[in-house]
């Protein structure tokens, strides 16, 4: 390889979040930069290009993702890449063509869909299914396979297909670029609808969940378990239970608030006491994960607090709301593992302590249930494991055995937790 084809790029990290870029190996072992994701620390430095081959981290050659993944991962300010020749005859489809893996988001029967030229090329797949994805160059149709069953190749619609089908928006007539399926031959007519997803009517201020890309990683502790569910359920007895039995394994965060310390109350213990302009402050600067108003006062999670956890070594176990899920998510600093505690039947809401103590209606354990199914429903995108809380200790047990599974099993997570 001739010097002059050669490279030194270096990138400033920020903290708590990925370069923002995925690769692949080719045909001749090379690590290609196969995508950089909009807004990430690579793209916003706009050094690197899809398709550039990288060739050492730091000084030290790479041959293997594993080994980029452990390179990029290390606690420094910045890292420095050497970069090989673009392989520019490629990066025009590198986007379309390379392999990928998808956790899908909704079921899909090929058997239902009108829209599929021939149901028996079609792909079926649940909520959850791991999907690796080998070609992207049809607008409408990706060829994918089950993880699985890798020798069973078929079609899934895209993302931009299954967007207008929900936003009521029609198709390109074109489905399979005028292509012969199952026999039939596509007519070469083809119709043109004027489309953008982000300005669309019907999807403007929703978020449509389809596909995850992810990738598999070694056994690996999570940094936070997230407790979700309606209030009652049980999340915070299961918390503290956890805490008091694993003091060494599990720790909680201690809010802040801008209300005054009453009587005997120390800072730091039940609450951090801090006045209610520096929460706002750093409210405004992003540094809460969650916080509200009552009677007057400022209550919030502090990002800080969930931080100073994590360093004792201990996994932060939080009890939160459904719409902080996001932001753990979207994060490569806290590595959720995500629990919903879903409401039992009426008969063991009536045995939980928090409502065992209150006079309630009929009409309020069905408010119950019904808030509980749709912080499910809306939040599947985030959610590891459900487990409807008939009884605290099967309960406690299968959270704790949930997350022994994730020191010895394989994991798929979000790709962005990885570069």
């Amino acid at each position: 390889m001739p010097i002059e084809t050669v490279k030194v790029v270096g990138l400033r990290k920020v903290p708590g979040q990925p370069l923002g870029l995925t690769v692949t190996t080719d045909e001749h072992g090379q690590l290609i930069v196969a995508r950089i994701m909009s807004g990430s620390a690579a793209a916003k430095q706009a050094l690197l290009s899809v398709g550039d081959v990288l060739l050492e981290v730091d000084g030290v050659q790479i041959d293997s993702e594993d080994q980029l993944k452990e390179a990029v991962s290390k606690d420094n300010e910045r890292v420095t890449l050497k970069v090989g020749p673009n392989l520019k005859e490629k990066s025009s489809q590198m986007t379309n063509k390379l392999s990928c893996y998808v956790r899908t988001l909704f079921d899909y029967n090929p058997k239902e869909d009108s829209l599929l030229p021939c149901k028996e090329i079609g792909l079926a797949f649940n909520k959850g299914d791991i999907l690796q994805v080998s070609d992207r160059k049809d607008p409408n149709w990706w060829q994918a396979s089950h993880v699985d069953q890798p020798d069973t190749m078929g079609l899934i619609p895209s993302p931009e297909l299954e967007e207008r089908r929900k936003a009521y928006v029609p198709p390109e007539a074109d489905f399979v670029h005028k292509i012969s399926i199952c026999g039939a031959r596509i007519s070469k007519k083809k119709k043109k609808f004027v489309y953008e997803s982000r300005s669309s009517v019907q999807l403007e201020g929703a978020e449509l969940a389809l596909y995850e890309e992810v990738a598999r990683t070694p056994p690996f502790l999570r940094r936070v378990l997230a407790l979700v569910g309606t209030r009652g359920v049980g999340r915070r007895t299961l918390k503290n239970r956890m805490i008091q039995d694993h003091p060494d394994r599990f720790g909680a965060v201690v809010p802040h608030t801008s209300r005054p310390p009453r009587p005997l109350e120390e800072n730091g213990l039940s609450y951090w006491f801090v006045s209610r302009e520096e929460m706002e402050r750093d409210a405004h600067a992003g540094r809460f994960l969650e916080y509200g108003e009552h009677n007057g006062h400022l209550y919030g999670t502090h990002l800080d607090s969930i931080r100073a956890i994590i360093k004792e070594g201990k996994m932060c176990i939080l009890d939160c709301a459904p719409a902080s899920l996001k932001l753990l998510h979207n994060s490569s600093e806290f590595l959720p593992y995500v629990v919903l505690i879903a409401a039992p039947g009426i008969e063991h809401l009536r045995n939980l302590t928090y409502y065992s103590n209150r006079n309630l209606q009929e009409e309020d354990f069905k408010n119950t249930l019904e808030e509980s199914a749709r912080i499910q429903r809306q939040n599947e995108k985030y959610i590891d494991l459900v487990i409807v809380n008939h009884n605290a200790d099967t309960t406690h047990a299968r959270v704790m055995d949930a997350l022994h599974s994730l020191s010895t099993d394989h994991q798929w997570v979000p790709v962005s937790w990885i570069y």
